[in-house]
């Protein structure tokens, strides 16, 4: 849309050979495929946004079937939390990274998210400020292609 937004990536800089752990974000052409938000604090982006609730977790392990999925609390496998105290998640985009058929240790939870601070690295997402990934959700569709070059 002939706008460049500044952007957070991986501590681990950018791989094409991304795997579960090694802060990394991946080389590829990624499609957005889910939205998520937290209905507490900020009202809904779009029509296609989903509500975070308290239990909804996403899975990081490899052993797990639901590996790189959406999945509810109380859950036995280890899994990051959605519904996060700081506002980094409160606006979520998930990519179709090693989704949905996630091959184990490939990498998993590679979104669009706020960042910490400007140039602060993320653990393989990219992140943007609160008020450009506002202005991301009102105009994206599924299916909205983010292209990770490889530098």
């Amino acid at each position: 849309m002939g706008r460049l937004i500044p952007c957070s990536i991986g501590k681990g800089g950018i791989s094409a050979n991304k795997r579960e752990g090694d802060g990394a974000t991946p080389v590829g052409i990624h499609r957005i495929v889910g939205m998520l938000y937290r209905p507490d604090r900020i009202p809904p982006p779009n029509d296609w946004a989903m509500p975070i609730g308290p239990r909804d977790l996403w899975s990081d392990d490899g052993r797990d079937a639901q590996y790189n999925h959406m999945v509810r609390a109380p859950y036995g496998f280890s899994h990051e939390r959605l519904r996060r105290a700081d506002p980094l998640y409160d606006l979520v985009f998930i990519t179709d990274w090693n989704w949905p058929d996630a091959i184990p240790g490939q990498g998993s939870a590679i979104f669009l998210h706020q960042w910490r601070r400007p140039g602060y690295p993320t653990e393989g997402c990219v992140a943007f400020s609160r008020q450009n990934l506002r202005w991301i959700a009102e105009r994206i569709t599924p299916g909205t292609r983010l292209i990770v070059p490889q530098l």
